[in-house]
């Protein structure tokens, strides 16, 4: 349901900033039903990436075969990223918080010390920085979603709304949560991020146990539809060509 929902997400004609695993999968979903005109971009420098099956790294020589350009790293963040060329940008977690910042670098009080070494940052703080838009995909538990990050990797609202202007971050950050029960997005006045849709089968307790902080949840709470004949199908295919 998670890259099913996170495909329903993309519009026809965007941009988006892929990496491997459920966000490739949801963009090539997206890709092969609705959004025929995505425009997929990887950070090894694939764009407008067209791959018949799901790409085994961002390296797969399946996304340099099928682009329409091949650029160099520092070329994808200066030229495309960093001026707020790309639309929709994933990124996972190892920690969220309420206002959507990342941790993806320690877990502990101690940086120099920590109970955790994550594998750090990557090229996420300009992806959370520079997109127009971030969707954060993400399973959700206590253990993940927690009140506040322990190291804030890539920024999301910071302690509310206001926090990124005052920073001068060009990208509306964290505009959509996908986890495994449902849908988040930043309350409009504060920026917490606040549950509006329910996955199948679920209900608002299930989610409220699942997360770190005392979760809001919108007047107009709505379900998300059951997955498709054609969307199942499709992701089948995606997943049967990768085999």
């Amino acid at each position: 349901m998670m890259s099913i929902a996170a495909a329903r997400a993309l519009k026809d004609g965007m941009s988006c900033f892929v990496g491997i695993g459920l966000p490739s999968t949801a963009a090539n979903l997206a890709r092969r039903s609705h959004a025929p005109n995505l425009v997929l971009v990887y950070e090894s420098g694939c764009l407008g990436a067209k791959p018949s099956r799901l790409p085994l790294s961002i390296g797969d020589g399946e996304l340099a075969e099928t682009a329409d350009a091949v650029v160099s790293v520092p070329e994808v963040f200066n030229y495309w990223l960093q001026p707020g060329r790309i639309d929709v940008g994933f990124l996972g977690a190892a920690q969220l918080d309420k206002f959507g910042n990342i941790n993806t670098t320690v877990i502990g009080d101690d940086y120099a010390d920590p109970k955790v070494r994550l594998p750090g940052a990557g090229g996420a703080p300009e992806i959370a920085a520079s997109c127009r838009e971030v969707f954060v995909v993400l399973r959700q538990s206590k253990r993940a979603f927690v009140e506040k990050v322990d190291f804030v990797t890539s920024f999301g609202h910071g302690t509310g709304r206001g926090d990124r202007a005052r920073l001068g971050l060009p990208g509306a950050g964290p505009t959509l949560v996908v986890t495994d029960l449902g849908l988040l997005r930043p309350d409009p006045e504060t920026a917490e991020l606040t549950l509006t849709d329910l996955h199948p089968g679920v209900e608002v307790a299930q989610v409220r146990e699942a997360t770190g902080w005392e979760l809001k949840v919108a007047d107009d709470l709505r379900r998300t539809p059951e997955p498709t004949e054609a969307e199942l199908t499709g992701l089948r295919e995606l997943k049967k060509a990768g085999e």
